[in-house]
């Protein structure tokens, strides 16, 4: 117990989230060469666009690790032990359970756009690749959140300037289209 509990505290808010969606981990992989963790669909995407590299660090990912990659089960048990903050509320949620508060977290979905009366909204990466629906343009000027005439927050793609998506739909097109485009990014830390 003492060694899972000094091996927990080595952990910070920061590693419960997956480099690619930047959300809560669902269901954490990890690459045995770098020891990187991601959502499992995150990984299986990348690995479908890139080949054989990590997502974040470009290193080797082996052919089997690649079709099965393994799951970073510490850290799932991490998950269900540790709380963080949510990210607009900052109520203290089990990491676990961050996902499903932010279905019904109005402050969240006021700030990333996702409407409060659809209430089975998923906020994963599960959907992605599996658009049901093209999405259409419009002249909106920024990036900010729109209202579509259904009365819905739409969004702006920041790359390509495409636009009428709902926050779900922008992720799903940025993965789909934009994934490993490299874009500069400012830092706002001081």
């Amino acid at each position: 117990m003492a060694e899972e509990l000094s091996a927990a505290t080595s952990y910070t808010e920061d590693d419960f989230y997956c480099p690619v969606c930047q959300e809560v981990l669902k269901t954490p992989v990890r690459t045995a060469a770098c020891q990187h963790v991601f959502c499992r669909k995150c990984f299986l995407t990348a690995m479908r666009e890139s080949g054989i590299h990590c997502p974040l660090c470009r290193g080797n990912v082996t052919r089997r690790e690649r079709a099965c990659p393994e799951r970073a089960l510490d850290l799932e048990n991490i998950m269900r032990k540790f709380s963080g903050s949510c990210r607009c509320c900052a109520k203290q949620i089990k990491f676990y359970r961050m996902r499903h508060h932010y279905k019904s977290c109005k402050k969240y979905q006021d700030e990333y756009g996702v409407s409060s009366i659809i209430p089975n909204f998923q906020i994963s990466q599960d959907s992605v690749g599996n658009r049901s629906e093209t999405s259409t343009s419009d002249n909106t000027e920024t990036y900010q959140e729109n209202t579509s005439s259904s009365g819905h927050p739409t969004f702006k793609c920041p790359l390509c300037q495409e636009s009428n998506f709902t926050r779900q739909r922008l992720l799903d097109h940025c993965n789909s289209n934009h994934l490993f485009q490299i874009v500069p990014v400012v830092s706002t830390y001081v």
